[in-house]
């Protein structure tokens, strides 16, 4: 489990919801993730730049304090200038069913990919949210609702279709690790649509999906990924350098309309030589899950 917990609150400040999904790992970074689903007009003001240390300033101060209280260290907070494509993209209104003024947040591993979080939120936004507004007046999210959009964030559709597969899958994943390990293959792992770790395979029971958190937690950056291709990054693993090869399987399943696709990972020694492997075996993989589909 990648996500730990999940707040929605009004652009005023009312707090909606929260659901803590599980506790955030000892002495993990975790992201937490915005997304925003309001219009708020920026008003012009004549000394901009008092204004925005101004800002700053509250925004430091209630930070720092709500840390103390909830018994959590921030170190690092990230801003991003919008690109001129996003300060004259269409608004939110136009680009999904917009209702109201809300904000959302959720707690991640820091790898797990933002696009698709976002997408999965947008999702439980207009399924579950939006018929709500005005949150300060809404009922409270039912029984039914909740246990929907938790299994939305946590990919139970995906778990439920490659636990179904897994016999087949680990057979495969078996044969393969056998004949490439003298190429430096250590393990191979089916991913969710943002990335997190679903099954793990590797000689041994060498890994288990805490230790490919672990891995994945060193990665980097990762970049778009088209359909049955595939990137490289490097990580460490007890200190030890690893390759991690990140395969877009171009299958996966429909929740709700919305197409998650499957991530492969190969876990190799440093410079190891996997040439079309890869594709290899995304190809037998993606034999096997779509039968079951």
């Amino acid at each position: 489990m990648t996500i730990y917990e999940l707040s929605i609150i009004s652009s005023t400040g009312f707090p909606y919801y929260n659901k803590k999904i599980k506790p955030v790992p000892k002495g993990v970074q975790v992201h937490l993730r915005f997304f925003d689903f309001s219009e708020q007009v920026k008003k012009d003001f004549e000394d901009e730049s008092y204004l925005e240390f101004d800002l700053k300033a509250g925004l430091i101060s209630a930070l720092f304090e709500f840390a103390r209280n909830i018994d959590k260290k921030i170190e690092v907070l990230e801003f991003r200038p919008k690109a001129e494509e996003e300060i004259n993209q269409r608004p939110v209104r136009e680009r999904i069913k917009y209702k109201g003024d809300v904000l959302m947040t959720v707690t991640t591993e820091k790898y797990l990919l933002h696009d698709q979080i976002r997408r999965k939120i947008e999702l439980i936004y207009e399924n579950f949210i939006s018929p709500k507004i005005p949150l300060d007046s809404a009922y409270e999210v039912l029984h039914n609702e909740e246990n929907s959009l938790l299994d939305i964030l946590t990919d139970k559709k995906a778990k439920n279709h490659l636990s179904r597969c897994e016999k087949t899958l680990k057979k495969i994943a078996k044969k393969y690790i056998d004949e490439m390990n003298r190429y430096g293959l250590k393990g191979i792992v089916c991913c969710g649509f943002d990335l997190s770790p679903i099954i793990c395979f590797s000689e041994h029971n060498q890994y288990h999906l805490e230790d490919i958190d672990e891995i994945l937690r060193g990665v980097g950056n990762i970049p778009e990924i088209e359909a049955l291709n595939w990137k490289y990054r490097q990580s460490t693993y007890n200190n030890k350098p690893l390759w991690v090869f990140i395969i877009n399987s171009g299958i996966g399943v429909s929740v709700e309309g919305l197409y998650e696709n499957y991530y492969y990972l190969l876990l190799t020694e440093p410079d190891a030589y996997m040439g079309e492997f890869p594709r290899k075996l995304a190809n037998e993989f993606n034999n096997i899950l779509t039968e079951d589909i």
